[in-house]
């Protein structure tokens, strides 16, 4: 394609500056020269930017969103700090290439410092870095310094004569060829095709020819370069300092690189000693590189070593996110104490304050806990998390109306600009349901009913709804309205089948109406959930006595076990029990064996006890209990 080449090298020529019509031949034979080479480099920087729009559009055409911490430079007022901050990182990223001897997984916060001034040193490590880029992509493209003046050959007799070449080279040990037309022509009988100065060389087939060292050279750097410009603040911020993952393509031009100077260095070199020493040299960058590959993937066996491994690079994030690691293993003083330390490196880590109240939480450790969780809220106002968990706190605590302000504002919290917004809904949506269970208990059922509707509206879809759904048919029953009731049990026991807070008070719901074979079926299918689970045992105890399990006596004596007496008779004291077995009643459950008792004995007597007292007064108390576990979040956050 003649014509398509002449175009591109016009091209090419305008873009260095030259006219076609007036560009020396040594523009023009450079421009040749590298015609392939550099359309190969722009389809490599139009592949890369057609991915980074393609990366832009699933986005929604809007730059990632992250914190300040991530990229504190992004964050600076002052333009000197981010000009000369931005300048100075690609520097340290040839620099982990060409000397990779601290690594971390995280380089974020604090581990590289700001550039603020013109008198940094590290400002010298950034001129050196460009000084020396931009000597190897003149040299690699070739560019011609001045224009070269066209060739002339020789006079000699009035004729012109040029110089014999052979592929590019002078034909005869260097020296040009001035005979006459008649003896250049027994010249090339003499030597016939395929042998230069009477040596005969193998034919090469088309496209069978090595690159020249100075493509390679621009190859090597292109792939260095272009991968790793959407990682330089240039055409938007990014949510790291500096990230090894993105070296990754880079570091394949790097090596490519390294080899063509080292080839280029070996070819150079006359005496055999010092091609040897390169050839040692080349071994031993191989087998250091390879030994420091080995022992970087034993920090990356597990997450605790890759964490401890980043604590001198990243002091504050390695610590906390090391305490999550100790934390999941059961090692919770390892945890505190891990938790302590990357606050003493930075205070105001928001996630690091929420893990350690929820570890403090977990411990029971309430006063503590509720501290930190309002750190952590000062220090990220927009921290769901922290505030539902103080609600909760509050509420265990009997201070309702601080826990209903404080649920309030976790519910008007946007969900705009965080990081991440799905957990965020799932902590405001169980703010919501905690704040309709505590105006449930306090009798306003309403208010309540309008609190869980708002929540279902907020809900994510990887929200677990059985819970809040329990509450909205708890709400309803205890307005009476057992058809609205009845269909949000149901939606729970939908959302989750083997949901045991649903089974019961469902079950309830069946005995008032008088379902009792139906509601029978549902509290045996609670107790067969969780056998031991005493709860099942109380809320079955207060149905109808009709629905009361069969107890079997346990008494002292062999014989007497398997007696079962009538369970009204019995709890209604008309029974005599002269084997003493009825402090040892216990109930049989669905698949356990007569003589295998459950784990709490006196809790299954006190339900024994309380339903005969409830039967005396001639009662059938309804539970009034919340049988909804108060959601909370015990998710530790990572330091992102």
């Amino acid at each position: 394609m003649p014509a398509a080449d002449d175009l591109c090298l016009s091209v090419i020529l305008l873009a260095t500056g030259r006219d076609a019509s007036h560009a020396g031949s040594g523009h023009v034979v450079w421009a040749r020269r590298n015609l392939h080479l550099l359309l190969s480099v722009f389809l490599l920087a139009a592949w890369g930017v057609v991915l980074l729009a393609f990366r832009l559009y699933w986005m929604g055409n809007k730059p990632p969103n992250f914190s300040n911490s991530d990229n504190p430079a992004a964050d600076s007022p002052s333009l000197l700090t981010r000009t000369l901050t931005f300048l100075y990182l690609p520097a340290v990223n040839a620099w982990l290439l060409l000397c990779p001897d601290t690594l971390s997984f995280d380089w974020s916060m604090d581990a590289l410092p700001l550039v603020r001034s013109l008198a940094d040193p590290r400002n010298l490590h950034t001129a050196a870095f460009y000084a020396a880029l931009l000597v190897l992509g003149w040299s690699g493209l070739g560019l011609p310094f001045r224009p070269v003046p066209p060739a002339r050959g020789k006079e000699s007799n009035g004729k012109v004569h040029h110089p014999a070449v052979t592929n590019g080279k002078p034909a005869t040990n260097g020296h040009g060829h001035h005979g006459s037309d008649q003896e250049h022509g027994s010249s090339e009988s003499e030597h016939p095709p395929g042998l230069e100065n009477g040596t005969k060389k193998p034919a090469q087939p088309p496209g069978a020819s090595l690159p020249t060292t100075e493509n390679v050279l621009v190859f090597s750097l292109g792939l260095m370069v272009v991968p790793f410009l959407p990682a330089t603040n240039l055409f938007f911020y990014v949510g790291f300092v500096v990230a090894e993952r993105v070296l990754y393509i880079p570091s394949m031009g790097f090596c490519l690189l390294v080899a063509v100077a080292m080839r280029a260095l070996y070819v150079r070199l006359r005496r055999r000693s010092c091609k040897s020493l390169v050839l040692y040299l080349a071994a031993a960058l191989v087998l250091l590189f390879g030994i420091k590959t080995v022992l970087r993937n034993q920090d990356w066996q597990n997450e605790e070593m890759l964490y401890r491994s980043g604590i001198t690079v990243n002091p504050a994030k390695a610590w906390g996110n090391l305490g999550n690691v100790l934390k999941n293993q059961g090692k919770m003083a390892e945890a505190e104490r891990a938790y302590r330390n990357a606050l003493y490196y930075r205070r105001n880590m928001a996630d690091m304050l929420y893990n350690l109240g929820l570890l403090l939480q977990e411990n029971n450790k309430f006063s503590e806990a509720l501290h930190y969780y309002k750190l952590a809220i000062g220090s990220r106002p927009t921290l769901a998390s922290a505030y539902l968990n103080t609600g909760i706190i509050l509420m265990n605590q009997g201070r309702g109306e601080e826990a209903k302000r404080t649920f309030l504002t976790c519910a008007d919290i946007p969900d705009e600009n965080l990081k991440d917004p799905h957990a965020h809904k799932s902590s405001v949506t169980s703010c919501l349901y905690n704040l309709g269970k505590l105006l449930h208990e306090q009798g306003h059922q309403e208010e309540a009913l309008s609190v869980f509707k708002e929540a279902i509206q907020k809900m994510p879809k990887q929200f677990a709804p059985q819970s809040l759904y329990n509450m909205m048919g708890e709400a309803y029953m205890r307005l009476n309205k057992l058809a609205e009731a009845e269909h949000w049990y149901r939606e729970s026991l939908r959302a989750k089948p083997d949901h045991i807070p649903a089974h019961l008070t469902y079950g309830k719901l069946l005995a008032m109406t008088g379902q009792k074979a139906e509601a029978e079926r549902y509290f045996l299918k609670a107790i067969q959930l969780d056998p031991t689970k005493g709860n099942c045992y109380m809320h079955y105890g207060k149905a109808p006595p009709a629905l009361l399990l069969p107890f079997t006596c346990r008494g002292r004596a062999p014989e007497a076990r398997g007696v079962s007496p009538p369970h009204s008779a019995l709890l209604m004291g008309h029974t005599p029990d002269p084997l003493g077995c009825y402090g040892n009643i216990s109930i049989t459950a669905p698949g356990r064996r007569p003589d295998s008792p459950l784990d709490d004995r006196r809790g299954v007597s006190a339900i024994v006890l309380l339903h005969r007292a409830a039967l005396r007064r001639g009662t059938a108390q309804h539970s009034t209990a919340q049988h909804s576990t108060a959601q909370h979040s015990t998710a530790q956050h990572s330091v992102a």
